[in-house]
């Protein structure tokens, strides 16, 4: 047995996973197909301090770029409600950097540029053969993407929803000032079906801009071209300049299917857990229970299971509510969306507290006490298929 349990993909779902297996006295090898540790391919580079807070840990300014009062939520006419909630964005390779040394001191062998080929299990051992040799373990943690090729070798569906994964094209540009604004803008409507167009600032000159579109395939670079030439024009800029581009996808709202089978967990993006907090909080739930399987000697699938009872207990309703919310978004007319909002227009929302999320399900509370009318429009919506 080379070790009690091998993660697969240093993801921080992936990474979490480790430590916290390890600090429970666990032999845990991490390996990630990456050369080095800190490279996704497409990076999530923003959080919320209310998501993160979920994790336990403390963010540290040593990864920070930039720190932000919140968000601003635009309709499809311009108008827009503040929602104020602590957020940073991040140097991705400073970020996975600081966690992998953390995974380092608890014990785990890092092993990167190593790439899982195939895994087999056999009288409760697998078998997991990579470019660099074969691997054997009582346990393995799947936190290798949204497309995971892995889970989907045991016969495993870890997204419940696969075809309402929001895929992305996000960009990385710079303009004079562009960074400097302390606030996000997220765009609603349909130029982003069921999801949302992005400004991220990020200090100085730079800024990030992204398209997040459910149900129009996984190419939404004509979406993003209209959302650059939209944006040009809101910020009344002539010329943008690219420094780079990335593609991906955010599984937000597509549910953890099957996380759980006989000896294996899937974890982070994988299961549909999707921003980077939520991800590493699931990742250590995971973590700490393949620990304790192993120190029962049990690792079935009735008990690995404890892992899906927790996070249906943290997360569950939230998920769901979530669910609801961004397919009614999609269902929903420019000006629909333009009425929903204008209910919300010089409010002050700071009483609402938690994850944006929780904030979005009492904000529709707050709708309906304020002005039921308003939700014809929603409950319109929500009826079409």
């Amino acid at each position: 047995m080379d070790a009690d349990i091998v993660v697969i993909g240093a993801s921080p779902a992936g990474l979490m996973a480790a430590r916290n297996a390890a600090l429970k006295g666990t032999n845990v090898i991490l390996i990630d197909r990456k050369e080095a540790i800190g490279n996704p391919t497409h990076p999530a580079n923003t959080f919320f301090k209310g998501m993160f807070d979920k994790t336990g840990e403390t963010v540290d300014q040593s990864y920070v770029i930039k720190n932000l009062k919140g968000a601003h939520i635009v309709a499809p006419s311009g108008g827009e409600v503040a929602v104020e909630s602590p957020a940073h964005f991040l140097d991705r390779r400073k970020f996975d950097e600081y966690y992998a040394q953390q995974v380092l001191k608890a014990g785990v062998d890092i092993r990167t540029g190593v790439e899982s080929l195939n895994v087999i299990r056999n009288e409760g051992i697998f078998s997991i053969s990579t470019n660099e040799g074969m691997l054997k373990s009582k346990i393995v943690i799947i936190s290798d993407g949204i497309n995971s090729r892995i889970a989907g070798l045991l016969g495993m569906k870890p997204i419940k929803y696969p075809r309402d994964i929001a895929w992305s094209m996000e960009a990385e540009v710079e303009a004079p000032g562009l960074g400097e604004p302390d606030m996000f803008e997220y765009y609603v409507g349909n130029h982003a079906p069921g999801w949302k167009s992005t400004y991220s600032p990020c200090g100085g000159d730079r800024a990030t801009l992204g398209v997040y579109v459910r149900r129009h395939g996984t190419d939404v670079s004509s979406f993003f071209d209209t959302w650059v030439e939209r944006f040009k024009k809101i910020k009344g800029l002539e010329e943008l300049s690219f420094i780079k581009k990335s593609v991906g996808g955010d599984p937000i709202a597509a549910i953890p299917g099957d996380i759980v089978g006989e000896g294996v967990m899937v974890t982070g993006g994988s299961a549909a857990q999707s921003g980077i907090g939520y991800g590493m909080h699931a990742g250590q739930m995971c973590g700490d229970v393949a620990a304790d399987a192993i120190a029962k000697n049990d690792v079935s699938a009735r008990f690995l299971s404890e892992y899906r009872k927790r996070w249906n207990q943290e997360y569950r309703n939230e998920y769901y509510m979530g669910r609801i919310a961004l397919e009614t978004l999609r269902k929903m007319t420019d000006k629909e969306i333009d009425a929903m909002m204008q209910v919300f227009e010089g409010e002050d929302l700071s009483f609402i507290q938690g994850t944006p999320l929780n904030k979005a399900i009492h904000a529709a509370m707050f709708m309906l006490r304020k002005k039921p009318s308003s939700l014809l429009a929603y409950r319109a919506a929500l009826r079409r298929k």
